[in-house]
């Protein structure tokens, strides 16, 4: 887990499971469960989640992924981030996504810039404690309008 602090715990994960139900229940969103078709192996999530910190771009609605290894380079999130991208605006009616890393985490800032998404600025990640080098984060945004201009006609 190359761009996060560690990986979970079991009881860390078991919370997680709780904390997506409960993030469904209340928004009618939340992360979805990634299996590769024909494989039926678990091989992350992507999905919808109002993050849970203050920031300059907060109240917001996130667009996230996260893959096993095994899964990347494939395309598969940026198959996923599109779908959820469109589940997004066109069934949620939401009118922003926004996404964020930290800046090194290339194969991210791709799938995000190729869902049409645009960087927006730095910020740090007030989850994370001062100095630590994964506080450091970009930010990337789009509008169901900016969306809207990228499909064909």
């Amino acid at each position: 887990m190359k761009y996060f602090p560690s990986t979970l715990t079991y009881e860390q994960s078991a919370q997680m499971v709780e904390d997506i139900r409960k993030h469904f229940e209340q928004y009618g969103f939340g992360l979805w469960a990634v299996e590769i078709k024909d494989q039926a192996k678990f091989a992350g999530f992507i999905g919808l989640a109002v993050p849970q910190f203050t920031a300059f771009f907060t109240p917001c609605i996130e667009i996230g992924w996260r893959l096993a290894a095994p899964y990347w380079n494939q395309g598969y999130a940026t198959e996923g981030a599109r779908a959820v991208l469109d589940y997004g605006f066109d069934e949620c009616n939401l009118n922003q996504l926004v996404s964020f890393t930290v800046p090194d985490n290339i194969a991210s800032r791709r799938v995000m810039e190729k869902i049409g998404m645009s960087y927006i600025d730095n910020f740090d990640h007030p989850g994370l404690p001062d100095n630590d080098p994964l506080q450091r984060h970009v930010l990337y945004c789009i509008t169901r309008s900016e969306r809207d201009a990228l499909q064909p006609n």
